[in-house]
């Protein structure tokens, strides 16, 4: 799979359970004594290095990440972005990549009541994960795709208090959209501008002068 702008370029997808092992072990051995956004930082540092190696399932860790943090930080994306590191933020580009590239048919999705446990080759998304999945494929005329997606947004509005994320999906939707209906447009990640930045002097206009009456 091609790489799409700084997308790495596709090698593997780790599934859920290797990628919750590798973190949990991560974050043991980070220092308890450092500041939690220190902690935050080295821990994403470690998956987005693996995710940069071309490890999408380290992808979908960061992108959930990105948005936990934005919901603690009231959508501040200029202090999530701190947090995180510059040019570590996983914006559009990176999502629809990886969300393009997420195997459905291995997508863990319990019914009501179901107790069993998922397999260790699934992949566990948080619903609004799930929702962008099928939105990508949907957008390029997959069928049950469509169904799929269009039965889960029926049951949207009901869920939006309940669940901070969905907004998420709002925003991917929205993203989508646009870049669907303009395909030559900038990658519309959210970008923080410099407070030392100033705004570029104009030159003057010259006149051409008044003819004299004679």
């Amino acid at each position: 799979m091609p790489a799409s702008n700084d997308v790495p370029t596709f090698k593997e997808f780790s599934p859920s359970m290797r990628v919750d092992l590798l973190i949990s072990d991560w974050k043991a051995a980070i220092g308890p004594e450092l500041p939690q956004e220190e902690r935050e930082r080295r821990l994403y540092e470690q998956a987005w290095e693996a995710y940069q190696e071309g490890d999408y399932g380290f992808g979908l860790w960061c992108w959930h990440e990105c948005d936990r943090l934005t919901n603690n930080l009231n959508g501040n994306i200029r202090e999530v972005t701190r947090i995180l590191g510059p040019g570590r933020y996983f914006g559009f580009s990176h999502r629809r990549v990886v969300a393009e590239a997420v195997p459905v048919e291995r997508i863990y999705r319990p019914r009501k009541g179901d107790m069993s446990t998922p397999r260790t080759d699934a992949f566990v998304l948080p619903h609004y994960q799930v929702l962008c999945v099928y939105l990508v494929r949907a957008s390029t005329g997959d069928p049950k795709a469509k169904a799929t997606l269009e039965i889960a947004l029926g049951e949207l509005e009901d869920q939006r208090r309940a669940d901070p994320f969905l907004r998420h999906f709002d925003t991917f939707r929205d993203l989508l959209t646009r870049t669907s209906a303009s395909p030559r447009a900038p990658d519309p990640t959210p970008v923080t501008s410099s407070p030392t930045s100033t705004p570029k002097s104009k030159s003057p206009i010259r006149r051409a002068p008044a003819r004299r009456r004679g």
